[in-house]
């Protein structure tokens, strides 16, 4: 009962229907205070649908989504959810390209403090601090003047994470943040997410499995929209079903590859 009171997002029996088709089918996801959740399961379980019903792209055909505890946050607005602490970061970077990175971060904090209009306004010493507290922490401690479109597809991505962490979200959205990253990028990216775990929530949808083994401490897995298996990551690997949906399906496909 402890753990229930910690919750910070309470999705519960969640469906999603596009005419006629139910993407998501009786869903519930609990996600406690500094968790890092993966939610993972093959193309098509519902996993992308779950992000937009929590962060107000779409709107549930039934069922209720709680944050922090109290707040019905169903039927509210995208801006509305995002003003309340929830984050979402979708596959491709949106950043301003033909800016400094840490202009990008300025922009952020501006966006942050809801003052539009000082945004070249001269920063206060502890501003000028935070952003660069922000840029060593996503490992772009050395590009603050480098123009944003210049930067490697992985350092945007960290410059995306950068920007929302600097509007405080408290559950923070992440789409296969992983996907084109070089190896280095990745491993990089999973100990980020870790350390902003710290001090807030994440939610991270991956198909990268390496990624997932390495990284992960709770796994959610969907299939066909439904809650297939939740658990450590050696409780859903040591499962039956998700093996024949999903895990079991890859390593016969590699295996079948190894030895071709």
């Amino acid at each position: 009962m402890g753990n229930k009171q910690a919750a910070i997002l309470q999705c519960e029996d969640v469906t999603v229907e596009f005419d006629g088709f139910k993407a998501v089918q009786g869903m519930n996801l609990h996600l406690e205070k500094g968790e890092l959740r993966f939610l993972i399961g093959p193309n098509g379980a519902g996993k992308t649908t779950m992000l937009d019903v929590i962060c107000g792209k779409v709107k549930p055909t039934s069922g209720r989504v709680t944050f922090d505890g109290q707040v019905d946050i169903t039927r509210k607005h995208e801006h509305q959810i995002a003003e309340l602490g929830i984050g979402r970061k979708f596959q491709a970077p949106s950043i301003f390209k033909d800016m400094t990175v840490l202009e990008n971060l300025e922009i952020a904090m501006r966006q942050n403090r809801r003052v539009i209009a000082t945004l070249f306004a001269r920063m206060k010493k502890a501003e000028e601090n935070k952003l660069r507290d922000q840029l060593a922490m996503i490992g772009l401690a050395e590009k603050g003047s480098w123009r944003a479109g210049g930067l490697s597809h992985g350092e945007k991505q960290w410059l995306e994470i950068g920007m929302m962490l600097l509007q405080k979200p408290e559950v923070l959205l992440l789409d296969e943040p992983v996907a084109g990253m070089t190896d280095k990028e990745t491993d990089k990216t999973g100990e980020l997410l870790h350390e902003i775990a710290r001090d807030r929530s994440v939610v991270v949808v991956e198909h990268d499995m390496e990624f997932v083994r390495s990284f992960a401490s709770k796994v959610t897995v969907m299939h066909e929209g439904k809650l297939l298996k939740e658990g450590s990551m050696e409780e859903v690997q040591g499962d039956d079903r998700v093996a024949e949906v999903y895990l079991g399906r890859r390593r016969e496909e590699h295996a079948s590859r190894s030895t071709a």
